[in-house]
């Protein structure tokens, strides 16, 4: 059964204080976390996580993970401007974009951030944008096809289909692509890739490199070019659901690590740096939405209203995505009671859960949906005028700190011209 990161104490202090819904974080488990990805991947002298921005883009946490270790990986215009307001500089940040305009890419050579291209046709799109080839330049790999790892240790299948992403090079246009660049001026590449996400697998990671460390031998060994770094990306999952198994990050370090030492050391390329993308895996499990049953309807099923919606979380509506519940204070009453767990959008699908077994929910209720720390907050719009809610840091010393404020009508309207 999963366990909320707060107390029901320490939760209704807290809602004494700032009103539902907000987004709550764990900083002890933030860090906590990272420290075991650095652990599992210090055996690479230039491992480095970069962030994705886009799961958690809130200053505080950007800073609190900086302090950690990690870069930042961003894909947009506003993103590089956020991390570099967060105090990341040169090579603390990736960029990796994808149909990128212009001004994009001069902000990213601006900050010295290291360029991940998503297409050929990008690299000349580069040169026009800055008037020049940076030195350390990545690209980014799609194979094609659908990747399938089988049954892994832990009873899942992986598969996904790379051949329908709309992103990365296919191989022969990384090669092309490699001695274009160095042709241009580029001195130091790296590689990138994404064939899967969420796995809910050790084997994945450790996969995924095998495939990117061959890539590298050959390329360095047919374009000459100097193979610096490999980006693992994303796609290390988090359960989700109760019973679903954690992945061992130890063991996915170990993993990789035995694919360096039998792919890139015999070619000689020992001194390759590793990087990840691990969003998810960071702050999933370390963030939570808190919200407050308001109402309840008696129809052809029993539904529970509550003051969040998918506003504040979309990935339920957009996905059908799960988000454990708990009710606090309730944990250990029997979950005898089905409802639909459901918020106020005139849209039928904004419901946090279908059919769901839970403990008798009483008006009044704190509920807490469990993992929403990455992709939560930040996918929020403001559809039906609903305005995003704040942001809290359960701090290490457990005090609460607000980081980011709830909207208000005036925000919602003032980009709105009525002249």
């Amino acid at each position: 059964m999963k366990q909320p990161f707060v107390t029901p104490d320490q939760l209704r202090a807290i809602t004494a204080r700032y009103p539902t819904p907000f987004h709550l974080y764990d900083e002890k488990g933030i860090r906590e976390t990272a420290r075991k990805l650095q652990a599992a991947f210090a055996w690479n002298p230039g491992f480095r996580e970069y962030f994705a921005v886009k799961a958690t883009p809130t200053p505080a946490i950007l800073k609190l993970l900086r302090e950690e270790g990690c870069g930042a990986d961003c894909s947009s215009l506003t993103e590089l401007m956020l991390s570099d307001r967060c105090g990341f500089t040169g090579g603390e940040i990736m960029f990796s974009s994808n149909e990128t305009p212009a001004e994009e890419f001069q902000l990213a050579a601006k900050l010295g951030a290291t360029i991940n291209l998503d297409d050929f046709t990008l690299i000349d799109g580069l040169q026009d944008a800055v008037g020049y080839i940076p030195e350390t330049i990545s690209c980014r790999f799609n194979p094609g096809g659908v990747f399938q790892l089988g049954a892994s240790k832990e009873g899942f299948q992986v598969m996904d289909t790379p051949g329908d992403s709309k992103y990365g090079f296919t191989r022969e246009q990384l090669f092309e692509g490699f001695r274009k660049l160095k042709a241009m001026g580029a001195k130091r590449f790296g590689i990138h890739a994404f064939l899967a996400s969420n796995t809910l697998s050790n084997d994945y990671y450790p996969a995924l490199a095998g495939i990117l460390f061959q890539l590298a031998v050959d390329l360095e060994r047919e374009t000459g070019a100097d193979v610096a770094f490999i980006n693992l990306s994303g796609g290390v999952g988090i359960p989700y659901r109760p019973d679903q198994p954690e992945n061992d990050i130890m063991a996915i370090g170990a993993g990789v690590r035995d694919q360096y030492e039998s792919i890139l050391v015999p070619a000689g390329m020992g001194d390759v740096a590793i990087f990840t993308e691990l969003g998810r895996y960071l702050l999933g499990p370390n963030g939570c939405l808190v919200t407050t049953a308001i109402r309840e309807k008696h129809t052809y099923k029993e539904y529970i209203g509550v003051d969040a919606c998918a506003a504040n979380l979309m990935r339920p509506a957009m996905y059908g995505a799960y988000h454990h519940i708990t009710v606090m204070g309730k944990e250990d009453a029997p979950c005898d009671h089905k409802y639909d767990v459901v918020g106020s959008l005139c849209e039928n699908n904004d419901k946090f859960a279908i059919d769901r077994m839970l403990p008798r929910i009483d008006r009044g209720d704190l509920l807490v949906l469990h993992d929403t720390g990455a992709h939560g907050f930040s996918m929020g719009y403001n559809y039906n005028g609903k305005l995003r809610s704040a942001e809290l840091l359960l701090q290490a010393d457990g005090g609460v700190r607000l980081i980011r404020r709830a909207e208000t009508p005036e925000d919602y309207f003032a980009t709105m011209v009525f002249d």
